[in-house]
């Protein structure tokens, strides 16, 4: 089995996924097409991450999409500072919905932890009511 972690990060001001899609690829087709999150730290489980790991999008409190990362690279910014360029594949992969509290930056996300890929041809989920979704934690179920 593929031993990966995950990333995950809040989508600041996406009001869904097509919202973050349309962004990206506004972003992308100004570089090389690929999408890219830059952020001031460097994962120091880079190997794990690189071993088919995604960035999990929270959009509105839930996790609602994943994208496979590529690669991290290295970007220097005017001030000097060294940060980290999350290089991701294109395109979006809908999840099941999972609601998730608000943090800051990135943070790991564990294989068993991630909300499973939605099956093709789904694009859209309705998010399970947050008591619903609190009981269903508390007990064990997703």
């Amino acid at each position: 089995m593929n031993k990966h972690i995950n990333l995950i990060k809040l989508s600041v001001g996406t009001e869904s996924v097509e919202g973050l899609e349309e962004w990206q690829q506004m972003r992308a087709a100004a570089t090389d097409g690929l999408n890219r999150h830059i952020t001031r730290m460097w994962p120091k489980r880079e190997p794990e991450i690189l071993q088919g790991g995604s960035i999990y999008w929270v959009i509105k409190g839930v996790i609602q999409a994943r994208q496979p990362i590529l690669r991290l690279d290295e970007v220097v910014g005017e001030d000097g500072i060294r940060r980290c360029a999350i290089v991701m594949k294109p395109g979006l992969i809908r999840t099941q919905h999972a609601l998730k509290r608000p943090f800051q930056g990135w943070r790991y996300l564990k294989q068993e932890d991630a909300p499973a890929d939605l099956p093709k041809g789904h694009t859209h989920e309705e998010p399970i009511p947050a008591e619903l979704s609190a009981a269903l934690a508390e007990i064990g179920v997703r």
